[in-house]
């Protein structure tokens, strides 16, 4: 019988909803059930693309006894951390201070008043490797609850009270300037990896917001060293087993230093961060390289992401079907040499194994190998590699596909709508452009509200329960200001704006500091906040880089001041933890840009009008706002008073809306934005 997870819309709280155990969701119904037994509760936190949460789950909350003893001791919570990152975000700093370390599925239990006492990630069925099996752990933590309860108490209220004092007090340090970039940039290029590319060891992560971050000092200051690190870790990666050389995007992370073995779930995070920063690189080099990924990711992201509603899905699983029945991680992704040959024939796999570096021995498990692309075909073969590219990927698409989470995350969609307009307009795609914005479209129509609050998640085209956290605010924002620009479309600049006075509003602390969750939130032991950029830009400098790109826009100087004080925290951290915090090192690079405000005028038939806006996009200017439409235009602040010159388009360069005079050649236009 259906537990009460049935009638939930997230794609991992339902992959549990048949579990033999009782699970509830996160309500204040679950905690009050605990009281009432006076048992406590076993909170489980992973999301649906977790390899490790689908082996706890086989393991342990399928199985019969197990459940059992779950269900006579405990009440059960599961959380998508995906859906509530407020709760995983709370838990996990106890789990990661109490351990050292964290990691999902996170297993926590509470007491009825949410107190944590006992942490740990997963657990096996039986004790291995020096870990107790999970039968163990809920027979201790019983044990524990029923006879020492006054310890149990104890451990709670200590966690707690240290919880509670962790508030940041960073956020006043002042602005980040030149000495505190220079730091951070030395700080990566110690923990760079000459060799391989990236940055510390494995496992290794795509480093999106620190590429950013040397892509915009590069740019602003001409440091070829920072250039250099950016091109060849994306270089390293595309060229990778961690990208998907037959259907493009990127996996999670490699498990080793050299990018070829990848965790193979594929987030829309990631994908969404990589095509904008491979964009970027294309438009600081022309290397083709650069220009086929962030394609191949764009075009992955509305092939296999897109919902039917117009947005986008959250990932991809790791495992699938490997053709008998068992969910195998890799298995839709890895060619052994047989595979290949029973493909494309004898002749065509040896060429094929040789470009994508399939061996005997394998490079993944089993003798499968992960493909990856060494080097490019040379002209003789070109045509070859072409024809084995389509067949294999012809070949794969017939394999069982790995599951998807098709829940919508607001911020998530904000980041590709970001990409997918930028790539478009770069590279003469409108298709991608209309992408993007028919998932600004379902973003507006389903998350939001008419005083400006989001939903964090839908799916199926039904609004989920949870409130918009303020990474959603912040790049649902970023999301619509990049839409804004590509498109001249003024409504994008005005939704940006509503949800920035929610964030002004409802965010914002003392000093600058910002809170992830808003003031009139469900009351959590603590109110999450936390600056640092991990898989995704924190929403603190989301926050930081969409107010200024607002006040960039608007001349608001309300935004531009909450935009400065949440930077507080780049000149406390970038020179200490720079891989931590890439996204608000990459504002600061724009800050003191500036960024440059661009307005161009004219009339979308003429060619001249066109050029110009192709230069302005095509600029590395830190952070730069990008306005466009008719003289004076009523849409945009950028354009008002500025007319065409001598009857031809224009374009206007300004900072805080102070401009060098306008310019009608191309050229001229590119010289102003170095």
């Amino acid at each position: 019988m259906p537990n009460r997870l049935a009638h939930e819309t997230s794609p991992y709280l339902l992959q549990h909803a048949d579990n033999p155990v009782d699970w509830w969701p996160w309500s204040p119904e679950a905690f009050e059930e605990a009281r009432r037994r006076d048992v406590p509760v076993l909170l489980s936190v992973g999301y649906s693309s977790c390899h490790w949460c689908h082996v706890m789950a086989h393991e342990s909350f399928e199985d019969e006894a197990t459940a059992a003893l779950v269900n006579e001791h405990f009440v059960a919570v599961k959380v998508d951390r995906e859906e509530r990152p407020d709760v995983d975000a709370v838990y996990m700093e106890a789990v990661q201070a109490a351990t050292g370390h964290g990691g999902w599925p996170m297993t926590v239990f509470l007491t009825p008043d949410a107190a944590p006492f006992y942490f740990g990630t997963y657990f096996p069925p039986e004790p291995r490797h020096g870990m107790p099996s999970f039968p163990e752990v809920l027979d201790g933590v019983h044990t524990a609850w029923t006879d020492r309860r006054g310890e149990v108490a104890e451990v709670a209220e200590r966690i707690v009270k240290d919880l509670a004092g962790r508030s940041l007090a960073v956020a006043g340090e002042g602005l980040p300037g030149e000495e505190e970039l220079a730091a951070a940039l030395l700080g990566l290029t110690r923990e760079y990896d000459a060799t391989r590319g990236g940055f510390g060891g494995a496992p290794k992560f795509p480093p999106s917001m620190a590429l950013e971050f040397l892509l915009r000092h590069h740019a602003r200051t001409g440091s070829e060293g920072a250039l250099q690190m950016a091109a060849d870790t994306c270089e390293a990666m595309a060229r990778g087993g961690i990208y998907d050389q037959l259907g493009g995007g990127f996996a999670r992370y490699a498990v080793d230093r050299a990018w070829v073995v990848p965790h193979f779930e594929k987030m829309l995070y990631d994908n969404a961060l990589l095509c904008r920063v491979y964009a970027h690189l294309w438009k600081a080099t022309g290397s083709d390289l650069a220009r086929r990924v962030a394609l191949e990711t764009a075009d992955f992201m509305v092939r296999e992401l897109r919902t039917p509603e117009g947005g986008f899905a959250s990932a991809l699983d790791a495992d699938s079907d490997d053709g008998t029945g068992r969910h195998v991680e890799g298995a839709y992704y890895a060619w052994t040499p047989a595979q290949l040959a029973e493909v494309l024939g004898e002749q065509d796999a040896a060429l094929a194994a040789t470009h994508y570096g399939v061996t005997e021995a394998g490079t993944f498990e089993h003798g499968a190998s992960v493909l990856q692309l060494p080097q490019e075909a040379g002209p003789a073969d070109a045509g070859r590699i072409a024809s084995i590219r389509t067949r294999l990927h012809a070949a794969r698409e017939r394999r069982a596909r790995p599951g998807r989470d098709d829940k919508i995350v607001a911020a998530w969609n904000g980041l590709a709508i970001a990409a997918l307009a930028e790539t478009g307009a770069l590279f003469d795609r409108p298709d991608l452009v209309e992408r993007a914005t028919e998932a600004a479209d379902l973003l507006v129509r389903l998350h939001l509200d008419d005083g400006g609050r989001l939903t964090r998640t839908s799916k199926d085209g039904r609004a989920g329960a949870n409130a918009g956290v303020l990474e959603d605010y912040a790049d649902t924002a970023e999301g619509f200001l990049a839409l804004a620009a590509v498109t001249g479309e003024g409504a994008w600049l005005d939704f940006a704006g509503l949800l920035l006075d929610v964030v002004l509003d409802r965010f914002t602390a003392e000093g600058g500091a910002l809170y992830d969750t808003a003031h009139d939130a469900e009351t959590l032991i603590r109110r999450p906040q936390d600056p640092t950029d991990n898989a995704t830009p924190s929403g603190w400098t989301a926050a930081a880089g969409a107010l200024l790109s607002y006040a960039a826009h608007t001349g608001s100087e309300a935004h531009r001041a909450a935009a400065e004080g949440a930077l507080g925290v780049v000149k406390a951290l970038g020179p200490r933890a720079p891989r931590f915090i890439g996204w608000g090192l990459a504002v600061a690079e724009a800050l003191l840009d500036g960024p440059r405000e661009i307005a161009v005028v004219g009339t979308a038939a003429d060619p001249g009008f066109q050029e110009l806006r192709r230069t302005a996009l095509r600029a590395t200017t830190p952070g730069a706002v990008l306005a466009v439409g008719a003289p004076d235009g009523a849409e945009f602040p950028l354009l008002r008073d500025r007319p065409l010159v001598a009857g031809s388009p224009a374009a206007y360069v300004c900072r805080h809306f102070t401009c060098d005079a306008p310019v009608t050649d191309p050229d001229a236009l590119a010289r102003l934005l170095r």
